[in-house]
């Protein structure tokens, strides 16, 4: 039975969650593990449950979700969610998987949560597939060379 990735919402739109929600439930690899209105509310979750997977829209009151995502020691992979493209550079560099623009459609949803099922399939196919070690070939260094 495939794993499925569990995800929380933080998006002070409740229309934006309810759609979010929504998308979630026809994915069978996904599970929605919760949904929060600011990010403060969700710290709790983040730091102590097993997120796989965050939905986070940019423009919030009190904080912004790149500033909150700032503030997580191990944040889960982030997948942004707001109206404004501007901010895509800022996501980009906090290693967001992704970036969607609302109003977000399915196929661009689907697209965003597909990498993410990949990149922890890959992670465990590389826990489970340890390096393997050639007797082939060896390099000496010497002389700095």
């Amino acid at each position: 039975m495939e794993m499925k990735l569990q995800c929380i919402i933080i998006d002070d739109e409740p229309l934006a969650r309810k759609g979010l929600k929504e998308y979630i439930a026809d994915i069978d690899f996904l599970n929605c593990a919760g949904e929060f209105d600011t990010p403060l509310k969700a710290t709790s979750l983040l730091r102590n449950g097993n997120i796989q997977l965050l939905f986070l829209d940019i423009q919030m009151p009190r904080i912004t979700g790149i500033d909150f995502l700032r503030t997580l020691p191990h944040p889960p992979p982030v997948i942004f969610t707001t109206a404004y493209p501007q901010y895509a550079i800022d996501g980009y560099e906090l290693n967001a998987l992704d970036y969607l623009v609302k109003p977000i459609s399915f196929d661009r949803f689907l697209k965003a949560t597909l990498k993410a099922r990949e990149y922890y399939e890959l992670r465990e196919k590389n826990r489970m597939d340890p390096p393997t070690v050639s007797a082939e070939y060896f390099f000496i260094k010497a002389d700095n060379k």
